[in-house]
Parts: structure tokens; C-alpha cells; sequence
């Protein structure tokens, strides 16, 4: 099991809690996790990504092969299961989702993140939380629909023991 980062990690990350400048270990973290096999991303994040260009786009250019997947075989097959959920996912109030929100899901990073994590059995990590709407198709709701996990940064860190931990001080 790996985990796959949605673009906001990345980007919240270096806006808020682990920029750059002042906590570089974060990120040093994620390439030496990725580096066990553990962290990855998909290639629309890394399109995301790159259109920001910024210190996080320079920062994503300089990763190894391998760290923002393509869509595989398998994945081309679980495009089309979580295609079908979203054209006919049924609320408990009978309502679904508008066409526009199953149209701008469907052209969006966030349709193929599930997609990879459902074919790979990999778990999602967002800060996206859940949320009933119909004007707009959130990860965690596609995640919960097609048993797929998902956690957000925090828990995952917690879960894999990240320490960012400063070094002793001399005298």
C-alpha cells in the first residue's frame, strides 16, 4: 500500500506548514518515503503543480522518474467505475449530482487520483473532507463510495512516524 498525495498536500504545504524556507525536512521526508515505495502522486497533480511555477514547481521538476505516476492499464479500468459512480451517484434526499459538477469532476486531477488509488489499492491523502453537495464532487465522497481509503497529511504523518525534529544545540 502507498499513499497518493492530492496537489493541495503540495501546495498547502508550502503555503502554510512546511515551507521551504523554514522546514525543509517535510519535503526531504517525502522523497526519502518515495524513495521506500511509499509516497507518490499522479501526473495531473504534477500538471497542477508545474502551473503554479514557483519555488513548489521548481522543487517538483527536480524529483526522480517515478514520483508522479501515469495512469496505467488499471487504471484506465477504474476511470470508468468511478466515471460510472459519478453519473449516478443518488443521494439519501434522492438528488444527484448537477451535470456541470460530473463534467468539471471528470476533466479535474481529483477524478484520476481516485482512479489510480482505487486500481493500485493505494490510500488518498487531501485536505478535502466530505461534503453533500451536488454542485461539486469532493475526493473523500468518491473515496467513500468506491471503498477506497483516504486520511489527510496530518494523519498520514502520524501513521508513518514523521519526525521533523531540530538538532541538538551545542553549549
Amino acid at each position: 500500500m502507498a499513499y497518493l498525495l492530492d496537489a493541495n498536500v503540495f501546495m498547502s504545504a508550502k503555503q502554510l506548514h512546511y515551507g521551504f524556507d523554514f522546514c525543509p525536512a517535510f519535503w526531504d521526508w517525502l522523497i526519502r518515503e518515495h524513495k521506500t515505495g511509499k509516497i507518490f502522486s499522479i501526473e495531473k497533480v504534477s500538471d497542477e503543480i508545474q502551473a503554479g511555477n514557483d519555488e513548489l514547481s521548481q522543487w517538483a521538476s527536480g524529483l526522480e522518474d517515478g514520483f508522479f505516476q501515469e495512469p496505467d492499464q488499471n487504471t484506465l479500468g477504474a476511470l470508468g467505475t468511478v466515471s460510472q459512480w459519478a453519473n449516478s451517484h443518488t443521494f439519501p434526499n434522492g438528488q444527484r449530482y448537477t451535470p456541470a459538477a460530473v463534467s468539471t469532476y471528470l476533466q479535474v486531477g481529483d477524478y484520476y487520483l481516485v482512479a489510480q488509488a482505487l486500481a493500485g489499492k493505494h490510500v488518498v491523502v487531501t485536505h478535502e473532507v466530505p461534503a453533500n453537495t451536488i454542485n461539486k464532487i469532493k475526493i473523500p465522497n468518491a473515496c467513500l463510495a468506491l471503498k477506497v481509503k483516504y486520511m489527510t497529511p496530518y494523519e498520514m504523518l502520524r501513521k508513518e512516524k514523521a519526525r521533523f525534529v531540530l538538532g541538538g544545540r551545542d553549549g
